[in-house]
Parts: structure tokens; sequence; C-alpha cells
């Protein structure tokens, strides 16, 4: 019978601080926009304008915030940007001018990203033998977290007035600073030291680069669900509007459930790239099945859609499951963080411009556009094994290709195959 939560106590400490973590965001993700549109009144645009470029800082801060925690100790590291991002959050309560709100925006999402990048030795050093397992597992307490959260936003979007959107800030930051404080329970992760060679090996490995941007260009797929299918589902369909909940609510079930169980087979670099390769088929039949849901019945266009939502989560599971295996298993382990932030500049650039290339294409041009972008998914999950090989060979001749000349690689043999992590319960994940 499979087990709610892991069964080690480090892995129990850092599911913990990643569920109340969650909590936070998932309060953010469902109202921050409106707290500062409609509480602080600020123009929408001056916000979108602001989170533009909280992404492009971003970007920048995770690589540099994972090269830290190899150096330093990940926890303190990990603990810090948690810190920072709850007095960024806090920061929100006087954020009522734009270059506030920019300083304070900037410093929460760029606080967000180092930490994802610093928390990445801790959990190779306390995921197991299979931490890219236990990274899928976090992925099931992170739905389960922004779904709580979630919840707690709805209420203060629908009392709407400034003292509830001030006490859904307050909750924002309790939640991050709650985070760093679980932190304590957990063992220190003393760094890896450090091997020869470049000291940004990362930036040099042209093989996990690309691998890099291809999972950047299927990451635009997570904006699919959240806002290329309500914005066609309004405009462009007669299924109902509550709908649009609906197919979140089918998304956020099955990756609770099934994340874990999806991550098992996927347990090689090899079996990440034919991932890669199955998720952008079912991304490519679930935008045909989006794109047919125009024009047709109430009951059709709901069944399409949902059908639709089915198909592309899980696509959703494989490229999660991919990307947890790959960025894992080919980054060295005296440079965990500096590797997996590097990786995580994909899904920053898919974040950033992703909206504005599906609303271009899907809403813009319509059914064609969600053809093509079914294949941009396709095409891209195909290049995917091709450049797992080249990162293999690399690794095999015990080198990596770094701008033109060869380096030793400090990359482990792949760990030996373990016995797989206990899941969540509801579907195994």
């Amino acid at each position: 019978m499979p087990k709610l939560v892991p069964d080690t106590g480090p892995q129990r400490v850092i599911a913990a601080s990643n569920l109340v973590n969650t909590m936070g965001s998932g309060l953010y993700l469902t109202a921050g926009v409106l707290y500062f549109t409609q509480a602080v009144h600020l123009p929408a645009g001056q916000v979108g304008l602001g989170l533009g470029a909280a992404g492009l800082v971003s970007l920048v801060v995770g690589i540099g915030a994972g090269h830290l925690a190899d150096r330093r100790e990940a926890r303190g590291v990990y603990a810090v940007t948690l810190v920072v991002r709850a007095a960024a959050t806090g920061g929100f309560l006087f954020a009522d001018r734009l270059w506030l709100f920019v300083v304070a925006v900037c410093a929460a999402t760029a606080a967000q990203a180092a930490g994802l990048a610093a928390r990445s030795p801790i959990i190779r050093r306390h995921g197991g033998d299979r931490p890219q397992e236990f990274r899928a597992y976090l992925r099931a307490v992170t739905n389960v977290g922004i779904s709580l959260g979630a919840l707690l936003a709805g209420w203060a979007v629908q009392v709407g007035t400034l003292t509830a959107y001030q006490l859904l800030v307050i909750g924002n930051t309790v939640a991050f600073a709650a985070s760093a404080a679980v932190l304590v329970l957990l063992p220190p992760v003393p760094p890896v030291p450090a091997a020869g060679g470049p000291r940004w090996i990362a930036l040099r490995d042209r093989p996990y680069l690309l691998i890099t941007a291809i999972d950047g260009v299927m990451a635009i797929q997570f904006k699919v669900l959240t806002v290329a299918v309500p914005l066609w589902l309004v405009g462009a369909t007669r299924a109902p509007h509550w709908l649009i909940a609906g197919t979140m609510l089918v998304n956020t079930v099955i990756v609770i459930g099934l994340q874990v169980r999806a991550s098992r087979g996927i347990d090689s670099p090899a079996a990440g790239g034919r991932a890669y390769r199955r998720a952008g088929v079912a991304f490519l039949v679930s935008c045909a099945l989006v794109s047919l849901a125009a024009g047709t019945p109430e009951w059709a266009a709901a069944t399409l859609l949902l059908t639709a939502v089915v198909v592309h989560t899980v696509g959703e599971l494989w490229h999660s499951g991919a990307g947890f295996e790959i960025s894992f298993a080919l980054a060295p382990e005296h440079a965990t963080g500096q590797y997996l932030g590097v990786f995580g500049l994909g899904a920053g650039l898919a974040e950033g411009f992703g909206p504005a290339l599906l609303i271009g294409l899907c809403i813009g041009w319509g059914r064609p556009g969600w053809y093509v972008t079914g294949a941009l998914f396709a095409l891209t999950g195909l290049a995917a094994p091709f450049a797992v090989r080249w990162a293999q060979r690399t690794r095999l001749t015990g080198e990596v290709a770094t701008g033109g000349a060869l380096t030793p690689s400090a990359t482990p043999a792949p760990p030996a195959p373990a016995k797989p992590l206990t899941a969540v319960r509801r579907g195994g994940s």
C-alpha cells in the first residue's frame, strides 16, 4: 500500500517545508495580480511590466544561487532565499507606487528562482538513491500546496476588500517564513569539493544547454491550460465557463495522483529522452482536440476539452518526469545547484514568453495556430533523444563539450536502480 509521506526523516522535513512554501505560492498565484490591480489600484499595464522585469531578473539569479549552494552549506542558502522571499512579499503591503512594486516583486521572484536552484543539492543529498523520483514526489506535494493556497485565496477574492487582500499578503509572508523555519529540522548539507576545470562549467556544457533549450520549449505547455485554453473556451466555444475551473481541477488531481508513478519508469537519460518524445506527441493530440471544440454543441465542446486536458496532463507527467531525470542524471555532483540553475533557464524563458506566443498562435490565428503549437511540441520532443545521446557520449568518454574545447567531466556514473519511493496515496503519486 503506497504511503502518503516518505520514509526518511530528512525527506519528510523537505516535503513539509515544500508544502508550506507552495501554500504561499498558491495564495499569490491565485490573487497576487488582483491584489495589485484591485486593492493597490496599480494600472494593469504597470503590473505586467513589473512582472516581466521580475522574470528577467530571476533568470540570472538562479545560476548564481545554485553555484553558491554547491560551494556553501545548501540548507542555509535555501533558507536565506525563503527568508528574503518572505520579506519581499511582506513589502507588497507598502508597494503603492510603481517603483516600490517593481523592487518588491523583483526581489520576491528572484528569491523564488534562487530557492529552486539552491534546493537541488539538498534533494540530491537527502533524496535517496533516486533523487529524481523524490523530486517527482515533491511535484505532487507542490500541487497539493498550491491547491490549498488557492482555496484560501478564493476567500479574499470573494470578499474583495483591502483588508481581505492584506490578510492574504500576510498569510503569504508567514507561509514562506514558516517554510524556512521548518528547515531547522533538516541535517546540514556539506558542500561537495569542487573539481578542476572552469568554475561555470554548466554554461560551457553545450549538450546540457541544448537539452535546457528543448525543455524550455516544452515548458510552454504549462501555459496552455492556464492561458490558451481559458481564452479559447470563452471566445471560441460553447462550453460552459465554469469548465475553466474544471479543467484545472482535472489537471491537478491527475498530477497529484500519478506524477510519482509516471516518473518511476523514467529511470535513465535515454528513458527521459523517450519520455520527452511521448510528451510531444501527447501535446500535439491535445492541441488538435482543443481546436476541434470550436463550433461544436456545448456537450461536444465540453467533452473534447476535458479529453484534451486529460491527454495534455499525461504529456505533462512525461515531460516533468523526463526533466527530473535528465537534469539530475547529467549534472555532476559537485555542481548540482549550478546545473539545475541553468536548467531552470528554459522554464524561466517559457514563463516569460510562453503566454504571448500562445495568445498569438492559438487565439490570434485560431484553429491553425493550435496545430502549429502542437507541431512545435511534437518536433521538439522528437529532438530530445538525439540531444540526450550527444550528452551521454560526452560523459562516456569522460569529457564535456565546453565552448569548442574539451575538458574532463566530473559527472558521476548513474546510480544503481533502487527501491522505488513510496507514493502519494491518491492514484500512486
